[in-house]
């Protein structure tokens, strides 16, 4: 007998139904479960487990998070059943998992089949299930799904793999949950007690935001600079021909660029070359996740969230394959499924025809699944939403174009304009002569359409200077953010489609920030914790974003692309059995703990938010470490007295606050900076006043 475990009900309910065809024997409900001939099959909720709290390991007597039990790096990691908003065991949860721990212990279930959503995720979430409700010892498979419709489900039951098979993945998903929440309990507790205010650390969240939060300085801070260029647009044959050379002038070179402009206009100018190529226009490539959240969000506005929630709905009604897939390609081994699809496809009246080629079918740039497309099973379009039908006819459309029988013909030409000796100029065009393809997916030409000239024809020039102004860069959309978390070391790709080995290298090296499967819940989270906000689809950080960047900044926290790099790596190590789960998450304790070290430094460490150091020197009463300052704590009765953590750019730390307070003043502190961006050294005291202010004495 197979108990088949599913990650989730909807799940449950399509294996029941690819069961069908394998068995006569109808499927009858259970309190939990479904059993019928060989087969029962029962569900989770996704993860009915969790990580235990520090509090599991080191208990804080106060009931509090403190400094105590920091840095806290376990022995073995524990996993409890997942608690509601009470700190209480889910009762839904426990009913569920102990109907399951019954049914794995059942004598006539003799196999067990992880049916966990095909990654890394998926794989623990079972394994953690059957980890703690298994008594003894049962044969373990996996039923790996690329899609969710009866027939992929019924040859999935036919072709299920020992579990071992997938002993890396599930390391790789272990790896990556223990350092995420070492990195999540341990700093978001330090940066919180710190700070005064709930700070979410991440492994992840914080480079994302990061990268919004520079970019947003770069636009804010960016100061437009005046230059130069010549360009000449003169008629030639009753025809504007417009030439812009490559030269640049800076602001004050006006004088230089006419000088230019008259010795390009001695010259003659010639048409050297006139060449015209008919060519075929290759279509995109199919969708990853982020490639199709990047389109919808350019086209429609559709945040990540929304997509992301639509296209696995659409996946688990067996519409679409898996979607959180980071390839734009197709295995080969795949070739006769993707034939079946291509015939339902045409009976919807689309000309499409099967292709093959290392544009569509690729083995190397598949990590562990395929492209997103349609199944051959097609939706009834009443029955869904107006966004569904976004959604599903972006990825049905995307198909159709690369496989379209039609090939996109066009007419490429190039226009070769030499003035003098001095620089030759290039004009491209390209004009469709056969849409092909074109006619199912957006394409818009980048190319001018060009005068007609001929080879030795003389063009009518008068170059000018032309004042114009650098532009700030632009703020992350959708589809920018996307391409620089997919590879964060070469940004603002515009066009990956026409040379992505880079890119997928540095997907199998776990250069990219998140993966597909986590990254579109990270980002909500950030936008929910009100760091950033999705404006249509564009980016921009918010005040708490801010306040969170220069907070970790300011306590020494370095959570950028190259430490999270540095962790996908040590990740894909693992996933390619190159280094075992305890030296990545040993990477990961040695980080944390270099930043508790640094909080020691006798020059940064600004203490713990409500910790008392000194007497106030204006009323007596105690001084209490806040979020920005040191503070007197009789403030609601009038006292002012504060000594602020931040002076002229200089942590002011809590040894330098204490040694105010005992002996109203400092040692010589050094590294301040002045409004006009110089460093000196100066000593604090207290004035007569109890105000706080320089000595340079």
């Amino acid at each position: 007998m197979y108990l088949i475990i599913a990650e989730k009900p909807s799940l449950a309910r399509n294996i029941i139904a690819g069961i069908s065809k394998l068995q006569k024997d109808e499927m009858k409900k259970y309190n939990g479960y479904f059993e019928g001939g060989n087969y029962i099959v029962s569900w989770v909720f996704g993860h009915l487990f969790s990580l235990a709290d520090i509090e599991d390991y080191s208990p804080s007597e106060s009931g509090r998070w403190t400094m105590d039990n920091l840095p806290c790096f376990p022995k073995e990691f524990k996993f409890n059943l997942k608690k509601n908003e009470k700190k209480q065991v889910d009762s839904g949860v426990e009913k569920q998992f102990n109907i399951i721990k019954r049914l794995c212990n059942r004598q006539d279930v003799d196999t067990i089949v992880n049916a966990g959503d095909s990654d890394r995720e998926g794989e623990i979430i079972v394994r953690l299930c059957v980890r703690y409700a298994l008594e003894g010892q049962k044969s373990f498979v996996r039923l790996w799904l690329p899609d969710q419709t009866p027939e992929t489900i019924s040859q999935g039951l036919l072709e299920m793999k020992d579990e071992g098979e997938y002993e890396n993945l599930a390391n790789e998903g272990f790896a990556r949950t223990y350092i995420d929440w070492l990195y999540g309990v341990n700093l978001t507790r330090f940066a919180t007690l710190k700070t005064g205010k709930l700070l979410r650390v991440g492994r992840v969240i914080v480079p994302i935001v990061k990268a919004i939060y520079d970019r947003d300085m770069d636009i804010r801070n960016f100061v437009p600079q005046k230059y130069y260029v010549m360009v000449s647009n003169e008629k030639t044959n009753d025809e504007f021909v417009e030439l812009t050379s490559k030269n640049k002038f800076a602001k004050d070179e006006l004088d230089k660029a006419k000088e230019m402009c008259d010795k390009y206009n001695a010259c003659e100018a010639i048409v050297t070359s006139v060449t015209t190529k008919k060519s075929t226009l290759s279509p995109p490539k199919l969708f990853s996740l982020s490639k199709l959240q990047s389109y919808l969000g350019k086209k429609y506005k559709m945040s990540m969230d929304d997509s992301l929630s639509i296209v696995q709905k659409l996946y688990e009604e067996g519409y679409v394959t898996y979607p959180r897939t980071n390839s734009e390609y197709l295995a080969t081994a795949e070739q006769g499924k993707i034939k079946s699809i291509i015939a339902s496809v045409q009976k919807l009246g689309y000309p499409v025809k099967f292709k093959t080629g290392k544009s569509i079918f690729d083995d190397s740039k598949i990590e562990s699944h395929s492209a997103l497309t349609p199944t051959y099973k097609i939706p009834d379009p009443k029955a869904l939403s107006d966004k569904e039908k976004q959604v599903y006819s972006t990825i049905l459309r995307r198909f159709v174009a690369v496989f379209c029988e039609e090939d996109c013909l066009c007419e490429k030409s190039e226009i070769k304009i030499m003035v003098g000796t001095l620089e030759e100029f290039v004009l491209k065009g390209t004009v469709i002569t056969q849409k092909g393809w074109t006619k199912f997916d957006d394409y818009t030409p980048k190319d001018k359409i060009l005068p007609k000239l001929q080879k030795g024809d003389r063009v009518n020039i008068d170059f000018k200077p032309v004042e114009k102004e650098t532009t700030p860069p632009k703020h992350y959309t959708i589809e920018t953010l996307n391409n620089y978390l997919k590879n964060p070391f070469k940004e603002d790709k515009q066009n990956a489609d026409e040379n992505d080995d880079e890119d997928y290298k540095a997907i199998f090296e776990g250069l990219e920030l998140g993966t597909e499967a986590t990254r579109t819940g990270i980002i909500d989270n950030a936008c929910k914790s009100a760091y950033i906000a999705l404006k249509k689809d564009v980016y921009h950080i918010q005040p708490d974003g801010e306040y969170l960047i220069e907070a970790l900044s300011q306590l020494g926290i370095i959570m950028d692309k190259y430490k999270t790099s540095q962790l996908g790596q040590s990740l894909k190590r693992v996933f390619r059995g190159e280094c075992t789960i305890s030296d990545s998450v040993q990477l990961a304790e040695n980080e944390i703990q270099e930043v508790f070290d640094k909080a020691k430094d006798i020059e940064t460490n600004i203490g713990v938010v409500g910790e008392h150091i000194g007497t106030c020197p204006l009323c007596g009463n105690e001084i209490i470490s806040g979020r920005l300052g040191y503070g007197c704590s009789n403030y609601k009765n009038g006292c002012k007295f504060v000594i602020w953590k931040h002076i002229c750019k200089k942590t002011i730390s809590i040894n330098h606050a204490k040694a105010l307070l005992a002996n109203g003043k400092t040692n010589k502190i050094s590294g301040f900076i002045s409004k006009n961006n110089k460093p000196f050294d100066a000593v604090l005291k207290l004035d007569e006043s109890g105000k706080v202010v320089f000595d340079f004495s």
